[in-house]
């Protein structure tokens, strides 16, 4: 049942709880432990039903974030977040941390309190006056998925790439969702590749890890729709959970290449905090045989050195067994047969010196 809407509430600044309402009967709210809050509260007797609670952060100065990638022109890379938190309740997202810092928790907090930055689109104009010249690109998103459901309502994603647009800059989209088919029109005036993260090959594959994410037959039909619109298409093998889907390569590179993909990347499955370990092998334990799970977490023990943790950045998407090289060649082997591009994403920027629809100036150097 739904629960009165639109009531105040203070959270890092200024939060409005926008509304919420019920997001699944049989989903009680179960979060690892937060190394944040000296306390963490423990129910008595069954847990509280999932309640879907939007937020609005009004606070937010900054939505360009600057983040380190090795395999990124440079060692970085800009990323645009309109969003925190994630309904698709992805169990291996690396994003769940970050909800951590907001005082929430790892788990059912992440896919059911999320956070809405809804003067996102201005907060990013007002950012690229001042340094368009130094951004040679724009990634969607990097803590969320850009094309969440509540998109469709609040339209933040849409007025980013509309900004984009106007100042000629470089964009890349990666999401899981089909309603990034509602954008073409403004997709088809930026330089963008668009990709789609697609781990699974069938929805019964996929449903242990990706509850609520659209089935991949979905994803695959977006894909095609934007590829005929001349959009450029990719997809994202990622991740890679050892032992699990290492099988479906081949098809899901197969299938994206008849959906009109041209590029592809690949990466394993990365675990940041004990937060994230947590919760992953709970959710596992609830939607596969024990069996099954012993073989995965064992597997990628031997990847991870003994843990399910990489120990640095270095590691994070690197194995250390013979079975993750031959994964690897399997990879490059069907990338080369299909005639996928895997380049670095260009770093060029247009020329231009400020945005090609509106009147407002670019900030200009003194020197």
């Amino acid at each position: 049942m739904p629960c009165p809407a639109l009531v105040l509430c203070v959270l890092c600044g200024l939060l409005i709880l926008y509304g919420c309402g019920s997001v699944a009967s049989v989903r009680c709210i179960e979060n690892p432990p937060n190394p944040y809050n000296r306390f963490s509260p423990e129910y008595l007797g069954e847990p509280p039903p999932t309640k879907l609670e939007v937020f609005e952060e009004t606070a937010t100065k900054n939505v360009i974030t600057k983040a380190f990638a090795s395999d990124w022109e440079g060692g970085w890379r800009y990323t645009v977040n309109c969003y925190r938190g994630c309904i698709h309740g992805c169990t291996y997202c690396f994003a769940r941390q970050y909800h951590e810092y907001l005082g929430y928790g790892a788990g059912t907090d992440f896919e059911t309190k999320i956070v809405v930055k809804p003067n996102a689109p201005h907060l990013l104009r007002e950012e690229l006056k001042k340094c368009r010249d130094r951004m040679p690109h724009l990634d969607f998103s990097f803590a969320t998925d850009p094309y969440l459901p509540l998109e469709a309502s609040f339209e933040l994603t849409r007025k980013c790439l509309e900004v984009c647009a106007e100042f000629r800059v470089p964009v890349g989209v990666i999401t899981k969702s089909p309603l990034v088919t509602r954008d073409i029109d403004i997709l088809k005036r930026l330089k963008v590749t668009v990709f789609f993260s697609l781990p699974f090959l069938t929805k019964e594959k996929s449903n242990p890890f990706e509850p609520f994410t659209p089935v991949p037959e979905a994803r695959f039909r977006a894909m095609k729709t934007l590829s005929d619109e001349g959009i450029a298409t990719g997809i994202g093998v990622a991740p890679i959970i050892p032992g699990y889907n290492e099988p479906d390569i081949p098809g899901l590179l197969e299938m994206a290449k008849e959906s009109g993909a041209a590029r592809a990347f690949m990466s394993m499955l990365h675990i940041d905090t004990d937060s994230i370990e947590e919760y992953f092998v709970q959710r596992m334990h609830e939607r596969l045989p024990d069996t099954r799970v012993v073989k995965i977490v064992n597997t990628i023990k031997r990847e991870r050195g003994g843990t399910l943790r990489h120990r640095s950045y270095k590691e994070r998407s690197t194995g250390r067994t013979e079975q993750w090289e031959v994964t690897k060649k399997l990879f490059d082997f069907h990338i080369a047969r299909l005639g996928f591009n895997v380049r670095s994403r260009s770093a060029e920027i247009e020329p231009g010196p400020g945005p090609a629809s509106s009147s407002e100036a670019m900030q200009q150097r003194l020197f």
